[in-house]
């Protein structure tokens, strides 16, 4: 279930497992990221009552996040297998998230780091 206060940051929130996709099976991928860590963690940063701003740039970072971990998932088909919460946890850490080409500054790359530690550090917190 996307909360009203996510949908308003983010209308298309329900398209991403589609954008993120290479192909049929990416979608269902997708939807376990999304539904299982990425909206929780956006809801999470929304109750912070952060910047829209700063909650922008967070969901943009996000987005990015989902598609790089469907592009490996389809590098290596082994990871489909892999629930949402193991899937994240294999690609974002305490340094940060995976490489990006997408990325071409070191603002940016800097800017979906911070992104990614913060999911980690809100992953682990939900094991504490």
């Amino acid at each position: 279930m996307i909360s009203t206060s996510l949908k308003a940051y983010c209308k298309d929130i329900d398209e991403w497992p589609d954008s993120w996709k290479y192909d049929k099976p990416d979608i269902v991928t997708g939807e376990k990221i999304l539904h299982s860590v990425f909206i929780p963690f956006l809801d999470f940063l929304i109750s912070k009552k952060l910047t829209k701003r700063t909650i922008k740039r967070h969901i943009d970072n996000i987005w990015l996040l989902g598609g790089e971990i469907i592009e490996r998932v389809n590098m290596d088909e082994s990871l489909r297998d892999k629930d949402g919460l193991s899937l994240v946890k294999e690609f974002v850490d305490d340094s940060g998230g995976p490489y990006s080409r997408h990325l071409h500054s070191e603002t940016e790359m800097d800017s979906f780091d911070s992104s990614c530690r913060k999911l980690y550090k809100f992953l682990r917190s939900l094991n504490s």
